[in-house]
């Protein structure tokens, strides 16, 4: 177990904030998505920032390479995130709720 950098208080691991205060334990939180089977290989690496600039970068990756990459603001994030949401299909609305969640 670890110590809060902000409060002192004791954080698991696995925890991306403090039970305590609240603070962030990391600078950022990042997902890995899988390209569909059927179109390609590759996938989608996205970093969501949690200190100042807040943003979240998508990186699109074949192998261990990244072949291109986009920073977006909180307000651009959103904006990806409603157009998730109203695009999902009712097998994917809770896998894609999920993720969105997190941005």
């Amino acid at each position: 177990m670890r110590r809060c950098r902000a409060c002192g208080g004791g954080v698991q691991d696995e925890f991306r904030f403090c039970p305590h205060c609240g603070k962030p334990q990391r600078t950022k939180i990042v997902e890995y998505f899988r390209g569909h089977p059927d179109v390609g290989d590759g996938g989608l690496r996205v970093s969501v920032y949690l200190t100042e600039p807040r943003h979240a970068r998508l990186s699109v990756w074949r192998g261990d390479e990244a072949q291109a990459a986009i920073s977006l603001d909180p307000e651009e994030t959103s904006r990806l995130a409603r157009f998730l949401r109203a695009s999902a299909t009712d097998g994917h609305q809770s896998l894609v709720s999920r993720v969105l969640a997190r941005l």
